[in-house]
């Protein structure tokens, strides 16, 4: 099982705390990461993503790495942007037939607007208790969402067949 958790901030360096934070966390073995990432919309509505330096331990499997990559590109794509092709709509309904659906990203789109930041966490486990006292100080807005494991596998060969047809 997975946890997709999104903490929204509107502040960089309260963001760049709670990311800090996320580590610490994982090497406290409060959680298992699987993607770790700080968002931030520039006033633009550019999107700049920060994930943790290659030296850092995030132990990620090829699938676990396939579903974050693709998790995280759907939930920041907006639909003036657009989703072309129907290997992404296939990809958009796996992921509401998952329990990521248009309300949760809509959610989560709406914490990822102009002028704000995000920490995007997918983890395998989480103790829930620490977790949330450790991150609680930081404040900020949270949504997550939970995906079994033979979710993420049907994820993941959804994207590896959609990948092999584009």
């Amino acid at each position: 099982m997975s946890e997709l958790i999104v903490l929204g901030y509107e502040d960089r360096a309260v963001a760049d705390k709670a990311f800090a934070e996320v580590q610490r966390l994982a090497k406290d073995h409060v959680v298992d990461l699987s993607g770790l990432a700080v968002v931030t919309v520039d006033e633009d509505g550019k999107t700049h993503v920060d994930t943790p330096s290659r030296t850092e331990e995030i132990a990620m499997s090829a699938t676990a790495g396939a579903l974050w990559g693709m998790v995280f590109g759907i939930l920041i794509l907006t639909p003036g942007i657009g989703v072309v092709g129907a290997a992404a709509g296939g990809l958009i309904g796996k992921l509401q037939q998952v329990g990521i659906d248009n309300k949760f990203r809509s959610k989560a789109q709406e914490l990822l607007r102009p002028g704000s930041h995000a920490v995007v966490i997918m983890a395998t486990k989480v103790t829930e208790d620490r977790f949330a006292a450790a991150m609680g100080p930081l404040g900020g807005e949270v949504l997550k969402t939970s995906l079994s494991e033979e979710r993420e596998r049907e994820l993941a060969e959804q994207l590896a067949g959609s990948e092999s047809g584009v």
